[in-house]
C-alpha cells in the first residue's frame, strides 16, 4: 500500500491522505479529517478490485495515528463527496454500511447517487449519439460504449442524507464552493487553510472535460468560469489537496497554468479546422494513438473544446444541410468561421 500522508491545518486539526488504486494504474485519494469530536471522510475511491479494502485499511491506519488503537468506523460522522464520478463515490456503500455515516453531495450530483442506474442508462444513450456525430465508426463506438458501461456497473444507487445547499454551503468547519465543469455538482471544500480540490484542479495535468451536450453543467465554459471563482474564493489557502496527483502549494500559479493550457488547446483546435473535419479526427491529431478508456476521454476532451468554439460562432457545421434529409446518425464536419 502507498504511504498515508499526514497534514496539519493552521488550527491544529489533522488531515490524512489515503491512497486507493481506483483502477489499474490510476491512484486516487480519499481524506480522513479530524473535525470537532469526530471524523469526516472526503471521497471514497472506486470500489473496484481491492479499492474498498485499501480504503478501509487506510482509514483505520489514519484514525489510529490520531486516537491510538481505539479508532472505529463508527467514529465517522459524515462522508462528503467532491463530485459524482465513480473513482470518488464507488466505496460509499462499503463505508456507509459499516459506519452509519451521513452522506453529503451537491444537489446537481444528488441524482447520480440516488438514481444511478437511470443516470447511467440515459448517459449511455446520449454518448452513443455523440460518438456517431463525432465520426466514430460502429465497431469502435461499441467498444467505447462497452468500456464506459463496464466501469459504471461498479456502483449502485445509494441514499443521500443532505445536500450542501440545504446547509448554506457549510458543514461545521467545512465550507463548500460549487465549481461545475469537470462534473455538474463538483465542489471544492475548504477546511481551515487547506483546500480539497477533488478533480477540479490537479497538480500536473488539466482535468478532463466533456461536452455539455452529454451532461448539463459540464463543458469548458463552466469549467473556466469555475477556475475564476476558486481563485477569488481561496485567498489564504496554504495547500490544495487533490483527488489525484500531487499536493499543490501555489494554487494561483497552478490555476494560471491550467487556464493557459486551455487557451493553447483552443488555438490548436481553431487551426485544425481550416477545412471540414470531425471531432474524432481532431482527437487523433491532439492525443495521438490512445487505447482503452483513454480513447473515449480523448474524444470527449476534443469535443469540449469544439463545443466551446462552436458556442461562440468560431466554428460552424459544414454539412448542416444534411440534417433535414435523414434521421440516421451522421458525422458532423466542423470548419472554422
Amino acid at each position: 500500500m502507498k504511504e498515508i500522508r499526514g497534514f496539519e491545518t493552521s488550527l491544529g486539526a489533522h488531515v490524512y491522505q489515503i491512497p486507493v488504486e481506483a483502477f489499474p494504474g490510476l491512484w486516487s485519494y480519499a481524506y480522513l479529517v479530524e473535525s470537532g469530536n469526530g471524523f469526516v471522510l472526503i471521497d471514497s475511491g472506486s470500489g473496484f478490485g481491492d479499492a474498498n479494502q485499501e480504503l478501509v485499511e487506510g482509514i483505520f491506519a489514519a484514525g489510529n495515528k490520531i486516537l491510538g488503537e481505539d479508532f472505529s468506523l463508527i467514529d465517522l460522522s459524515h462522508v462528503i463527496i467532491t463530485h459524482g464520478h465513480i473513482d470518488h463515490i464507488g466505496g460509499l456503500g462499503e463505508i456507509v454500511s459499516r459506519s452509519g455515516a451521513l452522506v453529503g453531495v451537491h444537489e446537481l450530483d444528488r441524482h447520480t447517487l440516488v438514481n444511478y442506474e437511470e443516470r447511467r442508462a440515459v448517459l449511455s444513450r446520449k454518448l452513443r449519439k455523440y460518438l456517431s456525430e463525432a465520426g466514430v465508426d460502429d465497431e469502435n463506438k461499441e467498444n467505447l460504449l462497452g468500456l464506459y458501461q463496464f466501469t459504471k456497473q461498479l456502483f449502485h444507487s445509494i441514499n443521500v442524507d443532505f445536500c450542501y445547499e440545504d446547509l448554506g454551503m457549510q458543514l461545521g468547519e467545512f465550507k463548500f464552493l460549487h465549481v461545475p465543469g469537470h462534473c455538474p455538482g463538483h465542489v471544492v471544500i475548504r477546511f481551515h487553510d487547506i483546500l480539497f480540490c477533488g478533480d477540479h484542479i490537479l497538480s500536473d495535468i488539466t482535468p478532463h472535460q466533456s461536452p455539455e451536450e452529454l451532461m448539463p453543467f459540464t463543458g469548458l465554459d463552466h469549467y473556466l468560469k469555475s477556475l475564476d471563482a476558486v481563485e477569488k474564493w481561496s485567498y489564504g489557502v496554504r495547500i490544495a489537496l487533490c483527488g489525484h496527483k500531487q499536493v499543490i502549494t501555489d494554487l494561483t500559479a497552478r490555476i494560471a497554468e491550467i487556464r493557459a493550457a486551455h487557451i493553447i488547446r483552443l488555438e490548436q483546435v481553431w487551426d485544425f479546422f481550416s477545412y471540414p473535419q470531425s471531432i474524432f479526427t481532431l482527437a487523433q491529431t491532439l492525443f495521438g494513438s490512445v487505447n482503452g478508456y483513454n480513447a473515449l476521454l480523448a474524444i470527449e476532451e476534443a469535443g469540449a473544446h469544439v463545443e466551446y468554439l462552436y458556442q461562440r460562432g468560431n466554428l460552424v457545421i459544414e454539412n448542416y444541410d444534411q440534417l433535414d434529409n435523414s434521421d440516421e446518425p451522421m458525422t458532423f464536419l466542423y470548419k472554422r468561421q
